[in-house]
């Protein structure tokens, strides 16, 4: 018995130090903490809620289906039920944004439903007057009627009108949407010019920033959740959220805010919808509608030059988009790739000391 006294407690010292091992080796990124600010988190408390459940944070997908397109807009008063309606909402979402269609809330759903994204709906639901749908064999989509910009109209002019709402100043602002426009030029027959917010002249798209209820019918929500939204063509206006840690200079995957949001992305992003394409189903593709904070992807891939070359034709000398699927177009910073997940070393010195420690007593 106390042979058995004495080899009892150093495996259960052993023991004990092998399972908190087992639990700070997990990586950090196993278990990824939302951006503060994100407002959408809370629907991953809905995993595990399935069709007929009740559950309270239901009217808020709802509303959010609502918003985006994917339930009519003269629904009020939502019910906490997980009811047909919502079925066919997330079937739908699923099927937009190139998830798997499985009718449930499952955990690449519940992902992307808490990542900021565009303001512009992917669908009107049972309505022809907003932005919608029409993919035929493709994954872009253009506005209902296909809107854009004249023939006779390949030089479009784009200014600056309000920025007061930020504290990024206008030369510093200004390189950013010049390079996201020439983006846009270098695949089309389009040119693009800015000229000053007090031009005599005719000014054919507006850039400002602006907070909450902003006069367009589409407040803002403060950080992160909606981050911009465009108007197809020929309205031009294009507003984003001044609520944003926008990063108009360096890497954003260097930010000190984890809500940091690259601007450039989102311009790229936005200009799209300025010049008539809606969204994209490809993830990798700029039009698609969610972008994570501290993420990068300006460069536009085969379904995005498809997309806007049926609407303008291409430019001869066009360089060959990157193919659709090409997962490096959403980088953690400037060109690079994501960066690979911190070791976190200080738990596993505090669990190797206790487990030795319990070994000694």
């Amino acid at each position: 018995m106390a042979a058995a006294g004495i080899l009892f407690y150093p495996l259960t010292a052993l023991l004990l130090s092998l399972l908190l091992l087992s639990i700070f080796l997990v990586p950090s990124s196993a278990f990824p903490i939302p951006p503060a600010g994100n407002q959408w988190q809370i629907f991953q408390n809905l995993s595990g809620c399935l069709p007929g459940d009740h559950n309270p944070l239901l009217p808020n997908l709802k509303s959010y289906f609502q918003r985006f397109g994917y339930l009519p807009s003269n629904i009020s008063n939502f019910s906490d039920l997980f009811d047909d309606g919502l079925t066919s909402a997330l079937l739908s979402y699923q099927s937009n944004l190139g998830l798997n269609s499985t009718g449930f809330l499952d955990q690449s759903t519940l992902s992307l439903l808490t990542q900021p994204r565009c303001g512009v709906a992917d669908v009107i639901h049972n309505s022809t007057s907003a932005a919608a749908t029409t993919r035929g064999r493709h994954l872009y989509s253009y506005f209902p009627g296909r809107p854009s910009w004249s023939p006779e109209k390949r030089v479009l002019t784009y200014a600056l009108t309000d920025t007061s709402a930020v504290s990024i100043d206008v030369p510093t602002l200004r390189p950013v949407f010049s390079r996201a426009f020439a983006r846009w030029s270098a695949a089309t027959t389009l040119n693009f010019t800015e000229v000053p917010s007090n031009s005599d002249g005719e000014i054919d798209i507006t850039i400002g920033f602006y907070s909450g209820d902003h006069g367009d019918g589409q407040p803002f929500d403060g950080k992160l959740g909606t981050l911009a939204h465009a108007f197809s063509p020929t309205d031009g206006r294009f507003h984003l959220d001044a609520a944003e840690d926008w990063v108009a200079v360096g890497d954003v995957a260097s930010a000190g805010s984890d809500d940091a949001v690259d601007l450039e992305s989102v311009a790229v992003h936005e200009i799209g919808h300025l010049l008539g394409l809606a969204h994209s189903s490809v993830s990798e593709a700029v039009m698609y509608p969610a972008l994570r904070p501290k993420t990068r992807k300006v460069e536009l891939v085969r379904d995005d030059v498809d997309g806007i070359q049926q609407l303008y034709g291409g430019n001869p000398s066009y360089r060959d988009a990157a193919p659709t699927g090409t997962s490096s177009r959403e980088t953690g910073g400037a060109g690079s790739a994501a960066p690979l997940p911190e070791e976190k070393t200080a738990p596993l010195v505090v669990a190797a000391a206790l487990g030795l420690a319990l070994w000694l007593i």
